[in-house]
């Protein structure tokens, strides 16, 4: 009897766990994601740590951030963006074997995966949460498109100490606006993602002046994003 009523309460939890991340889902491709856990962590670990409550967030459509900030973090970050499915297989495959003789390890985590984490989960890695973030990311791909998951990308993605997304990036960091931000700029704040907190786009050290050019290379070879709609 016992092991029915913990059989009905696991079935009960976890229909209810998918079905309420569908609804989220489904909402956030139309809503704009005013906040995200990671926010909210790391508001937490300021107050831990006794410092000032730093949370610089402004959301802003796709069409008002710089036409060069999507390219920039695709050459960046996931160069096969436009044609995954929310995995690239050939950047894990060679990420893992890279990895055996490395000793920083490097990882091959999509645009989309990063999304699914960032606007889902929590920022430490775990097997919990690898496999939430699979799950997440699967969802995005058949519900968003990839414009969106862009969008919600630039929009919530880390890029300095309490900092989040394109238009208070470009405000704080550059005296701007997402979508005044030119080539270079876009490039420097691409170049830093993998560490924002250690790295600032505003006073760029040499290793990411390195990384700017790189990037900028990167953008002239790859397809415009979004495509051009005939």
């Amino acid at each position: 009897m016992i092991g029915k009523k913990i059989l009905h309460i696991l079935r009960n939890l976890i229909f209810l766990f998918f079905a309420s991340t569908v609804i989220v889902v489904i909402a956030y491709r139309f809503v704009p994601v005013y906040v995200t856990p990671l926010m909210i962590i790391r508001c937490g670990q300021q107050v831990m740590h006794g410092e000032d409550l730093t949370l610089k967030h402004k959301w802003v459509p796709l069409e008002k951030i710089s036409k060069y900030l999507p390219m920039a973090v695709i050459a960046s970050e996931d160069n096969r963006f436009v044609t995954h499915n929310g995995f690239d297989f050939d950047a894990i495959e060679k990420a893992t074997k890279e990895n055996e003789t490395r000793k920083r390890k490097r990882g091959a985590s999509t645009i989309s995966q990063q999304t699914a984490k960032n606007v889902f989960l929590w920022p430490e890695s775990s097997w919990t949460r690898k496999g939430l973030e699979v799950y997440f990311t699967v969802m995005i791909e058949l519900c968003w498109s990839k414009e969106r998951i862009m969008e919600v990308y630039l929009n919530s993605i880390e890029m300095g100490n309490g900092i989040y997304g394109a238009e208070a990036t470009a405000k704080n960091k550059f005296n701007t606006t997402a979508k005044k931000l030119s080539k270079g700029q876009c490039a420097l704040i691409a170049a830093t993602l993998p560490n924002p907190i250690r790295f600032d786009s505003a006073n760029p050290s040499r290793y990411i002046l390195k990384r700017q050019g790189h990037i900028l290379r990167l953008m002239q070879l790859l397809p415009k994003f979004p495509p051009s709609k005939s």
